[in-house]
Formats: structure tokens, sequence, C-alpha cells
């Protein structure tokens, strides 16, 4: 006989509204709150849009593309290639330094620490997430950047000879190397508590079966918690990546704002970030130059959501009963 394919998993629906007087105005307020955070998204857009067309229109592809930004009135140049790359390198460092930190955090509270310990350390995770931007910004800065620099002389003087880790300078600090870090610092609590609440949302029966069979540790991580929890720790990674992108003052403080793009070089004294330079010209800059930072404003946001929209189709790939 034939084997039949099993019927594919369908997604239910609220097939009925909801009866009592609080559970009809919670669905009211439910919808209308998620309908206004579209509006208010798009309001947003639609502004920054009206303000930088000018820029748009005058700047042209290379606006995107190049990588001159001269503010002489009689000659303005609005590019930011280099900043946009700068962001993009940034924020790849910070999270790929920040993922397997915030996994580690949040399988150790879970799955490893007592109650009491593990709450404890919840507090803390939670208390880092809230820190201000500027106090990171400025602990980066006047603490860090020593140490982090001695890191770099260290991986250049034993892999220099790769050309990610070349320093043609000499100099070690305010590079993207120390923003990576920065910004790592920043959003492994974010990880970490989004990853700890999929973590103990698990099936603990079948974690506890698969040790009885005789997996260890890593092997159940692996072939069970993982591809379990798969799409949740990618929606941390998202609101993570989505504050790496986005992030300003502390990327100010411990990163050279040159606009040369920095390809690959993560120890060189230079870079930049879309974010940080809005903040560095803003408060000195003519109408014609807002509507350009305001570009960038709208080059950031796009760049933001394009992300949003990977991340929902891993998300969905990860999890098929959520189409």
């Amino acid at each position: 006989m034939a084997e039949t394919q099993p019927a594919p998993i369908e997604r239910r629906s609220l097939r009925a509204k909801p009866f009592s007087k609080a559970d009809r105005a919670f669905f009211k307020s439910a919808t209308w709150a998620a309908n206004s955070s579209i509006v208010l998204v798009s309001l947003i857009f639609i502004f920054l849009m009206w303000r930088s067309w000018p820029a748009f229109e005058s700047q042209g592809v290379d606006y995107i593309f190049g990588s001159t930004w001269d503010n002489n009135p009689e000659n303005l140049v609005m590019q930011i290639g280099p900043m946009l790359w700068g962001s993009i390198l940034v924020s790849t460092i910070g999270v790929v330094l920040a993922v397997p930190m915030a996994i580690s955090l949040a399988y150790f509270i879970v799955f490893m620490a007592n109650d009491r310990f593990g709450k404890i350390a919840t507090v803390m995770v939670d208390l880092l997430a809230a820190l201000p931007s500027v106090v990171l910004g400025l602990w980066g800065l006047l603490i860090f950047s020593p140490v982090a620099a001695g890191w770099a002389e260290m991986i250049y003087q034993g892999l220099g000879f790769i050309p990610i880790f070349d320093n043609s300078s000499g100099n070690f600090l305010r590079s993207p190397f120390i923003a990576g870090w920065v910004v790592a610092v920043m959003i492994v609590p974010i990880i970490a508590s989004v990853t700890r609440e999929i973590f103990s949302q698990l099936d603990r029966d079948l974690i506890s079966a698969s040790l009885a069979l005789g997996a260890g540790r890593w092997s159940t991580f692996r072939r069970v918690i993982l591809p379990t929890s798969g799409g949740g720790i990618v929606g941390g990674v998202l609101l993570g990546l989505g504050r790496a992108l986005g992030e300003t003052v502390a990327i100010f403080f411990v990163l050279n704002l040159v606009f040369e793009v920095n390809w690959f070089n993560i120890l060189e004294d230079q870079g930049g970030s879309v974010a940080s330079m809005i903040l560095a010209k803003f408060g000195e800059a003519g109408q014609d130059e807002v509507a350009g930072l305001m570009a960038a404003g709208v080059v950031l946001f796009v760049v933001t959501l394009f992300v949003n929209m990977i991340a929902s189709f891993i998300v969905a790939k990860a999890q098929p009963w959520r189409k």
C-alpha cells in the first residue's frame, strides 16, 4: 500500500468573537493598539520622506553608494556609503560576539543554576539591559577601550597576516572591533532575556528523556533544545540587531567617523555608522544638510525593515505552524 502523506499543519484561527463585555473591550483594544502601531510607523516614514526628499532628488543614487560628505553650500555633496557599511559591520561584529554569550547565559540560568542564583542572575541581566546608551558609551570610552585595544594588538601580532586583522596605522583605539564589543555588551541582555524565556517554556520531560537515553548535555542542546527553540532565539537576535543598527551614542564615543569605506579591517581606527553620523552633524547642519541627515534616517529605517523581513522569513521556516 502506498504511504499517505501527513496532512499539513493548519494554523487555528478565532472562529467566534468574544461574548462578554470585558472580552470584547480587550479584543477591540488589542486590535486598535496593533493597528495604531502600523499607522504610527507609517506616519514616521512619511514624515522622514517628506523632509528628506530634496536630498534624494539632488544627490540621486550616489547618496547611498558614494563616499563623500562636503557641506559646502556652493557644492553640497552628501553620500553615506561608508557610514551605511559601518553600521552593518559594527552590528555584525556585535551580533557575532553577543549571540554565543547570550545563549550560554540563558542556558546556564534555566538548566544549570539553582533557583536562588538563577533569580539573581536574571535581575542582573535585566538591569544591564536597562542601562542607558550614554553610560555604556562612557564606560566603553574611558574603561573598556584601553583593554580592548590591548586585545586588538595581540590579535594583530598573532593573526596580522590575515587581511581582516591588518592594521596599517598602529593605532588600535576607536576601531570597529571596540565598537562591536560595546554593542555586544548592549544587546547580550536583550537576546539572553528572550532566549531564557523560550528555554523556560520547553518541555522538561523531553529534555529529561534525552538525557536518560544517554545523550550528553551538548547533544541534548544541539538536537533537542536548539531545534525546538530556534524561532524564538531568532526573534531575540532580531531585537538585539535592531538596537545594534540604531545605536548612536555608544558608537559615537568609541569609533572614529571617517568617510572612507572600511570594508573588513576591523582593527583599523576608522569607520562610522549612520546613527552616530546623524548625532555628530545634526547640531551644526544647515537646512539642506538637515534634509540629507533625514535621508540617512530613511535609509536606516529601510535597512531595519529589510532585516525584520528576513528574520520573519527565518522564523516562519523554523516554525511552519505559524504560517
